[in-house]
């Protein structure tokens, strides 16, 4: 169990470093944010897989890690938008 939920935080943290390279920019969102939000979208990612009947595949489960690494992508454009609201209405 226990090593189970340090590779889901390990894969996690490889997921939201990724989704934050594949958005083209710059993004007003910090390391440690993009982190917690692939750990976030692994967790959930692999919930999502298991109601749809692929969590566990032969092989890698691509279907999974691809379906992992859009939420935690659309998790960061979320953080991306409020992040750029807040700044701007501390500007005017």
């Amino acid at each position: 169990m226990l090593t189970t939920l340090a590779w889901a935080v390990i894969g996690g943290a490889v997921i939201g470093v990724l989704a934050r390279l594949l958005i083209p920019g710059r993004q007003p969102v910090s390391w440690w944010a993009s982190i917690a939000v692939g750990v976030a979208a692994a967790f959930v990612g692999t919930g999502v897989a298991e109601v749809f009947g692929f969590r566990d595949t032969p092989g890698i489960d691509w279907k999974k890690h691809v379906l992992q690494l859009g939420l935690a992508v659309l998790g960061i454009l979320v953080l991306t938008g409020i992040n750029r609201r807040r700044h701007a209405a501390r500007r005017g």
